[in-house]
């Protein structure tokens, strides 16, 4: 048994001087945890393939990371992409990549779980491998390196990292992930290590609900390029179907306190989970579902016991859309009352375009106007009818007017361009609705209001109703963004946007299948690292990486996809029928709106929403 490595404190004290934010690396934070490592049975490192600061905020590793410690003879920490500074000082003094907690080296963990939430961070997570000392492709790594997991919202869409993963957990992390750990412990009790153990390890892995082995399949491919057959091998199911916790179990309330601002420094909890409004552009409408609150007494008796562990002086109340929590109200009130001496600043998140919205967030905010959020999504009637986005210019506007006649001189708004049947005229309409929502606020509060525009280029994502359907032209979107740009030049009024190169990144990393594992690697050891800060992106280098390995990312992100196509993701459940994203598809390009689950089943194919014990009445409609 090799003897595990442990990071010394005077190592780091050489490099850490000599680099940007040294308190990402240093570990102690309040409220971390801490265990005896030696007298654990299964060790577990938590890797964010981000900085510190971004993961940090997620609170998916929050969840997990409490669940695991919970545990009494298992133990989770930490670890995040070191910036390319302390990446460089690492590298040349020869220190492995180490947890924030014990600082042991991550190669000595028996698991090293990956978050995945967003494709341009794939090249980092080889990097973390690498500077762990690990060999980055699964078939590579003996029976000393750790087991290699992904989770996260990019498991549902996992082929393009598969050459690097010994196994995904699809779903909600909360039962699949202590299910697959207790098999990995009871594995190793019962014939201890080795390449053969593990190997019948992952065959019985591989039959636990929720988990994907990419090893145990066989992809074959047509001549043009398409996936022809996505085989198992043994007993390896045909399809994995994600996992899905009901109730929700309790919220983490001790809180891990950074030492540096992170990009959401405040204490949070869940509200609920899922999301009944049906955008078809939205992946996590459907791979969340069904939507499962949490009671009132509940989220306040969490959120005491969180603020005494960390004194946080704000809390946000997250869900996919929190204004959809069925007793926003009731639990705004409770909680103003409850913490008025404390002065305890609430925010929601993401709440819809209306006016009852603007009440909420008057509720929480009261003398200090802040901002506010709304994403109409598109311009005009007809694309928001398409998308399945239902809200109206005039909802916005009067709650844009609204929130300037309580106060606010501030609001911003999200759009999207490159969504399906859009024309030029639906660009020309989101500067008409900015000009309209500038024009009511100059009415309430002068010309003191601005307007900040957000304008985001849709990637069809796999799972919803557009993932049959190609990114649009990119030398269309830039033309049309340009035309945005000329059309809000205007006083008072800030306008973002995309890079389109990023775009089609983004689009062939989230659609394509495990042949891109090669475009990876090599678009890696060309140095491509933290592709999702513009400041590092460089399309040039993933230009070659494809070219070198005989593939096009058009073929992934700008190819329309026939309707008995083999999807990459295909063998991955998610819960949605895939009769039903047809339909949708369909009701989309008719512009066809599709009523929220609130007021009935619209048979998506889950058929769980109204079996479960927590789902309050008011929810539930008529099945």
């Amino acid at each position: 048994m090799k003897t595990p490595a442990i990071v010394s404190r005077e190592a780091l004290d050489r490099i850490l001087p000599r680099v940007t934010q040294p308190a990402r690396y240093a570990g102690h934070e309040w409220n971390a945890i801490t265990k005896n490592w030696d007298a654990m049975d299964v060790r577990l490192a938590l890797l964010y393939p981000d900085a510190y600061e971004i993961g940090m905020s997620n609170l998916g590793l929050m969840i997990l990371y409490d669940l695991v410690n919970r545990q009494p003879d298992m133990v989770a920490e930490r670890a995040y992409a070191p910036w390319t500074d302390m990446e460089a000082a690492m590298r040349e003094a020869g220190i492995p990549l180490f947890s924030l907690e014990t600082r042991h080296a991550l190669r000595d963990f028996d698991l090293l779980g990956f978050s995945l939430q967003y494709e341009l961070t794939y090249t980092n997570v080889l990097n973390l491998l690498d500077l762990a000392g690990i060999p980055i492709r699964a078939e590579q790594r003996s029976a000393d390196d750790p087991l290699i997991i992904g989770g996260g919202s990019g498991a549902y869409s996992p082929e393009p990292m598969a050459d690097f993963f010994d196994l995904f957990v699809i779903g909600e992390g909360e039962v699949a992930l202590l299910q697959l750990l207790r098999a990995y412990q009871a594995a190793k009790r019962r014939e201890g290590w080795s390449l053969e153990a593990k190997r019948r390890f992952l065959e019985q892995a591989a039959r636990l609900p929720g988990v994907y082995v990419p090893s145990l399949y066989r992809v074959t491919y047509h001549d043009d390029g398409r996936v022809a057959q996505f085989a198992p091998l043994g007993s390896a199911p045909a399809r994995i179907q994600r996992q899905m916790v009901t109730p929700l179990p309790p919220a983490p309330t001790r809180l891990i306190m950074p030492f540096i601002d992170t990009v959401h420094d405040r204490a949070v909890i869940e509200l609920q989970r899922g999301c009944t409004n049906g955008c078809r552009f939205c992946q996590a409408g459907m791979i969340y579902r069904p939507i499962r609150e949490r009671a009132v007494d509940e989220v306040v008796q969490t959120v005491d016991e969180m603020i005494a562990a960390t004194g946080y002086e704000e809390l946000g109340l997250l869900s996919l859309s929190s204004s959809d929590y069925s007793r926003i109200e009731e639990l705004l009130k409770r909680l103003r009352e409850r913490y008025a001496p404390e002065q305890l600043a609430i925010s929601l998140p993401s709440l819809r375009t209306d006016a009852f919205s603007v009440s909420l967030a008057e509720m929480i905010q009261e003398g200090r106007k802040s901002g506010l959020t709304f994403a109409p999504e598109a311009g005009s009637q007809r694309l928001r009818d398409v998308i399945n986005k239902n809200v109206t210019a005039e909802d916005l506007l009067n709650a844009a007017r609204t929130a300037f006649e309580r106060g606010w001189q501030h609001l911003k708004l999200y759009f999207m361009m490159g969504l399906p049947t859009e024309t030029d005229e639906d660009i020309d309409a989101i500067a008409d609705l900015v000009r309209q929502v500038l024009r009511v606020g100059r009415e309430a509060r002068g010309r003191r209001v601005e307007v900040n525009v957000s304008v985001a280029t849709f990637v069809p994502k796999p799972h919803t109703p557009f993932q049959w359907l190609p990114l649009a032209d990119l030398e269309v979107v830039a033309d049309r963004q340009q035309r945005l740009r000329q059309a809000l030049r205007l006083p008072g009024v800030k306008l973002n946007w995309h890079a389109p190169e990023a775009t089609l990144l983004e689009a062939a990393l989230c659609r394509g299948d495990r042949r891109l594992s090669r475009v990876i690697e090599r678009a890696w050891r060309q140095g491509a690292r933290f592709d999702a800060w513009q400041e590092h992106f460089d399309y040039q280098t993933w230009a070659g990486a494809f070219e070198a390995e005989g593939l096009d990312p058009q073929f992934y992100g700008s190819r329309l996809r026939a309707s008995d196509e083999v999807l990459p993701w295909d063998h991955i459940a998610c819960g949605v029928d895939r009769a039903f994203l047809w339909a949708e598809y369909h009701s989309a390009l008719r512009a066809e709106t599709t009523p929220d689950c609130r007021g009935g089943c619209q048979d998506c194919g889950l058929r769980a929403c109204y079996e479960l014990a927590d789902c309050p009445p008011e929810l539930a409609g008529q099945p």
